[in-house]
């Protein structure tokens, strides 16, 4: 009998001490026979900002880490410190998983593909030719690039820094046909105009709650996405349900890009379905 591989996995972000991920390896490890462990590495519980990245990925190389997960605020400050990216990392910009192997880190990007499985399973059939995103970080680059691959017509970046979502926006026109994203100016008019709003910033999470646009500008017609899944009904789901929206979690992103970082990981297929069970067992 094969021996199973043995797995010391962690996540680095902020304020991530109410995330499920470290339970979903860890469950669907167990499941499989391995030795899984998978810690948390909490930058705000740590004191520490995105300035710690290298000591924190020397540290966990030392330790014989076999990969990180890399969440708000590092997943595009974590590149410089890699040794090569995956050709998704490298076109969105971003990067979310690392893998540890052989003295090399390895950037990966699973957000992108976890947010598509999300938005095919619960959004399959909303119209798409107008789409507002709020937010062009790291998170927002592989949610846009997912976007613009489900077909959305034109989709416009907001974002509190201007520049950031201009960068965001020249970087899909060069992957995608027809300058299909565009940085917006005016919410209120956009989103008037728009079929679905996406949040893909942190606005929301327990650690920042509120909304990242005034709930006035919600009308029924509008579907809306979520990215941030701790907690699962965030402010901007909750008053969007309320109008009757069809809106879409942070819950099966959540469990598709983990779905993909355990097999890149372990070297083992996941069960999908299993770990989505996991997930929705898993209350808070």
């Amino acid at each position: 009998m094969a021996t199973q591989p043995s797995i010391l996995a962690g996540l680095i972000g902020a304020g991530i001490q109410a995330s499920r991920t470290p339970a979903l390896h860890e469950r669907e490890g167990a499941a499989q026979g391995m030795g899984y462990v998978y810690r948390l590495i909490d930058l705000d519980q740590l004191k520490l900002d995105c300035n710690a990245l290298e000591e924190l990925l020397t540290a966990a190389e030392r330790m014989s880490f076999t990969g990180l997960n890399i969440t708000f605020p590092c997943k595009q400050a974590i590149i410089p410190l890699l040794d090569d990216l995956s050709p998704e990392a490298r076109g969105i910009g971003a990067v979310n998983t690392v893998v540890l192997k052989d003295g090399k880190r390895v950037g990966h990007n699973t957000d992108c593909l976890g947010f598509a499985e999300g938005f095919r399973r619960g959004l399959a059939d909303v119209p798409r030719e107008r789409v507002v995103q709020m937010g062009a970080g790291g998170a927002g680059a592989a949610v846009a690039h997912a976007l613009l691959s489900e077909g959305v017509g034109q989709l416009s970046i907001f974002d509190v820094d201007t520049s950031r979502a201009q960068a965001l926006a020249d970087n899909l026109n060069q992957h995608f046909e027809g300058g299909r994203a565009r940085v917006g100016s005016d919410l209120a008019s956009t989103l008037q105009a728009a079929d679905g709003l996406v949040n893909t910033t942190p606005m929301g999470m327990a650690k920042l709650p509120g909304m990242p646009v005034p709930k006035e500008l919600l009308r029924p017609a509008l579907w809306v996405a979520e990215i941030v899944y701790f907690p699962l009904e965030t402010e901007l789901l909750r008053e969007a349900s309320a109008l009757g929206c069809r809106t879409l979690n942070g819950g099966t992103m959540a469990v598709f890009q983990a779905v993909k970082a355990f097999e890149l990981f372990s070297g083992q297929s996941a069960n999908a379905q299993r770990m989505i069970e996991h997930f929705n067992s898993l209350d808070g």
